[in-house]
């Protein structure tokens, strides 16, 4: 049987790979010439036990004989410039033949779906639950996306050069690359990463959704100008809403992008309606679009002018066009103005809809401002006292006060900014709809006072109860997933809170993170406890009648809740509220899942199918269900999995090797994202103040991915000894659930190289935390095989674990150059010069790791 990846990916870019060797860079022909031999060395070089810094002075000493100190080290930057390119050829060979290597038509696609749908009774079930579905992709701007703008309009144009096998177009844009910076010389501004993103909803996500949409709907025989659900995929947007942590985010900042999302989109619109123009030159219809586009483009540059205010009042104009050449033009080019109607149906005027996100001790913050000034003007009330009410207390006293506040009641920049997002929020909904802003995350959320605190603020801010805004409550941790049905209970049972509801439909949208879950406890962990909080916000939200959703914040890597989503969602049970699938999406997994329209589509399409499954095909589904029996199995594999992991998390050395020994330090001066990363200030290192991704980067930096698996094999280890392997096994052939869970888990072994770090198991201070995490990473990779009767990791997913394979093999290199760099600089009297240089080194390497990973933090 051929081999389609080998032929369609691997032999390309070998061919495409030698065109290298003309790269602009210095000795350009010398450094093409040695870097296969520097992979040779790495990899027999670890195979023997050496260390890096062993592996890089014989390769010195074998390669570079006359050379200087300083040449050497050149040699190792012209290395990672030419690996980092490597890598983005890579990627664009692979896209290139995405349309080869995956099943555009097979299984989760549309296609695939209507295929099932089989009989009239399934296409009514079908039709009655897109009346209320939805697929919400949110783009985060969480600091993982090493590629500026202008190199991702480069990888795009060279794709289709390879697609093509246009070898002069490749060689030119190969040349292009080589002289184009690939890293910011400035730190990145929110409005920066915003402008970023805007190129994926310009260039793939407004292409890629109505494509999909026409699909479903032509294959249902449902006329598209007739479709009103409009939310059956909806666009989220955090760069310049996200302020947990980032105080480089401000209402200002928050206005720019919600305005700049309008432009982009308008400027869209005014592409498609040109084009429109010259097609429909027909008596009656003409006038219409010259009018849409005279007002569209007004919109844009001239909003002194007469322009459309909202997208109904453009709708209104091209329907009008509509109906004339239906009547009197035989429809002629009317699917053209079709799809420039469905379009504006999709993303009305706002383009994706920005979410406002802080972190809950900061409301307390805002609200104690607020309360000391109340204490001066009510001498019976202190401040004092509301703190040691009662939590019930303090709720009814908050929803029930009528404050003036202005701007000057608040003094701290953090709690200014809270009051400025809140007026922003309904800015931005005059501006652009309520669709463009009208959500506030709630980060670090433990209680119900947590929610009301936002609630209670947002009335006395906006001056009225009717509030336009879903309060999010996110759950992170694992003592609050455990706590978030007593929560959500008790604001159920809150009138003021209930009224609130009443006025959204009663529908509640509660966030999940999977980032700070897995931090806090470990892999296993972090899902089940996931999965179990679900179960029991559906039964609370059922049993008061509200309609739940559930918003998961995902990150890239299986350690962070990435790897296999689609799988997740087709597996939750009735148990699960399935109303709409939404989720975040950030840095290079962006460009790697949604980075061009068929991956986006591929991808899209297998997250609404996977939503829709249970509903329509649960009996079908129902041997994959979780019985007692099994969530019983699972929950003693989580504990066990649970207490392994806080062994590891609790050692001693834990933060001090990633302080010392791994890339963390490194992350906040890479000038790839505004937002600082860790949440303290000032001080050591704490690990309650470290941000998931530079914690789960730093691991993946070391080839050790610990967030990915620690504590699993522990938890199969442990209840083989028990005599339940046999159960585990049956669980696994039944569970889609538990198979995703254990696949992803071999995505994150697959991608660890425990050889790299082996010089650390004889290092004093840190031999016994590497040996309990090597002894982990070889029991887990066993023990899982044998639970899924595997005989390697990654079987089930060939197209996946090839790549794996492939970009491991590019970047090791880089890998031995980083960690060269990272020996040399535990040398306790290494001069500052060379300390500056190896510093660089660890920089420059992490670039091309994260990046050819794809989903590493």
């Amino acid at each position: 049987m051929p081999n389609v990846y080998q032929d369609a990916v691997v032999t390309k870019y070998n061919i495409f790979n030698s065109l290298f060797l003309s790269l602009p860079f210095h000795d350009i022909f010398r450094t093409g010439t040695l870097l296969p031999l520097l992979v040779q060395a790495s990899e027999e070089g670890f195979e023997a036990g050496n260390s890096p810094q062993q592996i890089i002075e014989s390769f010195f000493e074998e390669y570079t004989e006359h050379a200087t100190e300083h040449e050497r080290r050149d040699m190792l930057f012209n290395f990672i410039k030419f690996i980092e390119r490597q890598v983005v050829l890579f990627d664009s060979v692979e896209d290139a033949g995405f349309d080869q290597t995956h099943d555009l038509n097979g299984p989760g696609s549309i296609t695939q779906l209507l295929n099932r749908i089989d009989s009239d009774d399934l296409r009514e079930k079908l039709l009655k639950k897109l009346d209320d579905f939805c697929v919400r992709i949110v783009l985060t701007a969480h600091p993982t996306q090493f590629y500026p703008g202008k190199v991702l309009g480069i990888i795009t144009d060279l794709e289709e050069a390879i697609k093509d096998n246009d070898f002069v177009t490749v060689n030119n844009l190969l040349l292009q690359l080589g002289k184009t910076g690939f890293i910011n010389k400035n730190k990145p501004t929110p409005f920066d990463e915003a402008l970023t993103l805007g190129w994926f909803l310009e260039n793939v996500f407004y292409e890629a959704i109505p494509a999909i949409m026409k699909k479903l709907l032509r294959g249902l025989n449902f006329p598209i100008d007739k479709w009103e659900h409009t939310e059956l995929f909806r666009l989220g947007f955090w760069p310049g809403g996200d302020r947990d942590g980032n105080p480089f985010v401000t209402s200002d900042v928050t206005l720019q992008v919600a305005d700049r999302l309008r432009q982009i989109l308008l400027k869209c619109y005014w592409r498609d309606i040109k084009y429109l123009k010259r097609r429909l030159t027909f008596d009656g219809v003409e006038d219409f679009i010259a009018t849409a586009e005279r007002k569209v483009n007004n919109a844009i540059y001239y909003p002194e002018q007469e322009h459309y205010a909202t997208a109904e009042e453009l709708l209104s104009d091209l329907q009008q066009a509509r109906e004339v050449l239906v009547k009197h033009h035989d429809s002629f080019f009317v699917d053209s103005l079709d799809d420039t109607i469905l379009k504006i149906k999709l993303f009305g005027f706002f383009f994706a809809s920005l979410d406002i996100r802080q972190v809950s001790p900061k409301h307390s913050l805002a609200w104690e401002e607020v309360l000391t000034k109340i204490e001066k003007q009510v001498p019976v009330f202190t401040y004092t006292d509301y703190q040691s009410w009662d939590e019930k207390r303090k709720i009814d006293f908050l929803l029930s006060l009528q404050v003036e506040l202005t701007e000057t009641d608040f003094h701290d920049p953090i709690t200014q900014d809270i009051y400025g997002s809140m007026l922003a929020i309904r800015e931005i909904q005059r501006r652009n709809g309520e669709s463009g802003a009208h959500r506030y995350v709630i980060s670090n959320c433990a209680s119900a006072l947590n929610v009301v605190e936002v609630l209670a603020l947002m009335k006395n801010v906006w001056k009225t109860s009717e509030i336009g805004v879903d309060i999010v409550p996110l759950f992170e941790t694992v003592d609050d997933l455990a706590g978030a049905a007593d929560v959500m209970k008790q604001l159920f049972e809150n009138k003021y809170y209930r009224e609130h509801l009443a006025r959204r439909g009663n529908q509640q949208t509660i966030m999940v993170g999977f980032s700070d879950g897995t931090k806090d406890g470990g892999y296993l962990r972090a899902n089940w406890s996931i999965f179990t909080a679900k179960e029991q916000l559906t039964k609370i939200s059922r049993e008061y009648d509200v309609k739940v959703t559930f918003f998961d914040g995902r990150g890239g890597p299986p350690g962070r809740g990435g790897g296999n989503n689609h799988a997740f969602y087709a597996s939750l049970g009735k148990d699960i509220e399935d109303k709409e699938i939404q989720l975040t999406v950030q840095g290079q997994t962006i460009s790697s899942n949604y980075g061009t329209v068929p991956t986006a589509m591929y991808n899209l399409e297998r997250l609404f199918t996977a939503g829709l499954e249970n509903h329509l095909f649960m009996a079908k589904n129902t041997k994959d269900q979780l019985s007692d029996a099994d969530k019983a199995l699972m929950e003693e594999l989580a504990n066990v999995a649970y207490d392994a992991y806080l062994g590891l998390k609790n050692h001693k050395t834990f933060v001090p090797y990633l302080e010392k020994i791994t890339p963390l330090r490194f992350y906040g001066q890479t000038k790839i994202g505004s937002r600082p990363d860790k949440r303290g200030s000032g001080g050591g290192l704490k690990f309650e103040d470290l941000r998931a991704i530079p914690f789960v980067g730093s691991w993946a930096q070391m080839k050790q991915n610990v967030p990915g698996f620690y504590g699993f094999g522990s938890a199969l280890e442990t209840l083989k000894k028990n005599g339940k392997m046999d159960a585990l096994k049956k669980l696994y052939k039944r569970s889609l659930f538990v198979r995703t869970l254990v696949e992803n888990s071999m995505q994150s072994l697959m991608k660890a190289y425990y050889p790299a770090t082996k010089y650390l198991k004889e290092n004093p201070e840190f031999s016994t935390l590497w040996n309990m995490m090597f002894e982990e990473y070889e029991r887990s990779i066993n023990l899982m095989l044998e639970f899924s009767g595997e005989k390697e990791l990654m079987n089930q997913n060939p197209v996946t674990k090839e790549s794996i394979i492939v970009r491991e093999r590019i970047v090791l290199p880089l890998m031995t150059i980083q960690q060269y760099a990272l020996q040399k600089l535990q040398s306790a009297d290494l001069p500052a010069a060379e300390v500056d240089v190896y510093s660089k080194l660890v920089m420059r390497a992490m670039f091309g790791i994260i990046n050819a990973a794809r989903n590493s933090a």
